[in-house]
């Protein structure tokens, strides 16, 4: 299920990378990593798209985990679409984030009564799941972002905890948008804002941060490359710094996770790179190094065949 590949040095000692894409039997889209107690755990779409048919098709979300980054574990299904009642279909993009020792998902859903996409989120006492509806209802509906004329504007949540453990959601498409939420992590507080100073947003935000900076990388122009922008707040103004990923193989979309595990940096993102079936709509997800300038910006990342080497 998981490949690996053996490349031989120049002194002719051994050392084993992850082969990219990582996971080969089946196609997962929109990763999301967390690190929980010494692991990596990988959430993701999973792409269902019959073979030459051309529409996204995904009913649930999958869980794997690693400790080196390379072999990686997959664990029984977490949740569905379907999980959430109010729900009518589509398991897109979604992020887990963990609090107070509960773990919460935040997911893309088509709603059966409002028109669109929306935000929900389930809980679990664990990383690997099973979650639940945590709240019984969305907590971001297509009709509260009126301003933008589609009814997929609503999509693609990351959260990040602040270090006054203020808890934000960012997410979108065609603009880019943001909400604090109270500390029960099901509930948002105030009113919704729009991020300024991101040139041609499309979609896929994700939050992270390093030393004084915050990052905030996401989907750029279609079909899609990543780019990202830098502050001094999570709330922003944020200045753009340029493209981050190029565009990713046979791919339309560029869905990106940024962490840092074990002294080093992982930029996780999906490509169509499975033979032959792979494509737009059955895409795989990938890692490669991300790397730092001394000033605090990042360099373009390096797509590559091999991928990563184990950590300890």
């Amino acid at each position: 299920m998981f490949r690996l590949i053996l490349v031989l040095t120049a002194a002719y000692s051994s050392v084993l990378f992850a082969d990219n894409p990582i996971i080969t039997d089946k196609y997962t889209a929109d990763p999301a990593a967390l690190v929980h107690e010494g692991k990596v755990y990988l959430y993701a779409g999973h792409d269902e798209c019959p073979p030459r048919q051309h529409r996204y098709v995904l009913n649930e979300w999958l869980c794997f985990s690693s400790e080196d980054m390379v072999n990686w574990k997959e664990h029984p299904v977490p949740l569905k679409a379907k999980d959430f009642d109010w729900a009518r279909a589509d398991a897109w993009a979604s992020e887990v984030i963990e609090r107070d020792g509960k773990f919460y998902w935040y997911v893309t859903v088509s709603h059966k009564k409002i028109h669109g996409k929306a935000i929900g989120v389930a809980v679990s006492d664990s990383p690997e799941g099973p979650f639940e509806d945590a709240r019984g209802s969305a907590l971001i509906t297509n009709d509260m972002t009126t301003d933008v004329k589609i009814s997929w504007d609503d999509i693609d949540p990351t959260v990040f905890i602040d270090d006054d453990d203020q808890a934000y959601m960012y997410w979108g498409n065609q603009k880019c948008r943001w909400i604090k939420l109270k500390d029960n992590m099901i509930e948002t507080e105030g009113e919704i804002h729009t991020v300024e100073g991101l040139p041609e947003f499309t979609e896929a935000p994700w939050i992270h941060k390093r030393g004084d900076w915050y990052y905030l990388s996401y989907a750029y122009q279609f079909p899609e490359k990543t780019a990202y922008a830098m502050s001094k707040s999570i709330e922003g103004p944020w200045e753009y710094k340029g493209i981050l990923n190029e565009l990713a193989g046979n791919c339309n979309t560029n869905h990106q996770a940024i962490i840092s595990f074990k002294g080093k940096d992982y930029f996780f993102y999906h490509t169509g790179g499975i033979s032959t079936e792979g494509s737009s709509f059955r895409r795989s997800v990938c890692i490669d190094y991300l790397y730092y300038n001394p000033e605090g910006t990042m360099k373009r990342v390096q797509m590559t065949t091999e991928g990563v080497e184990p950590v300890k």
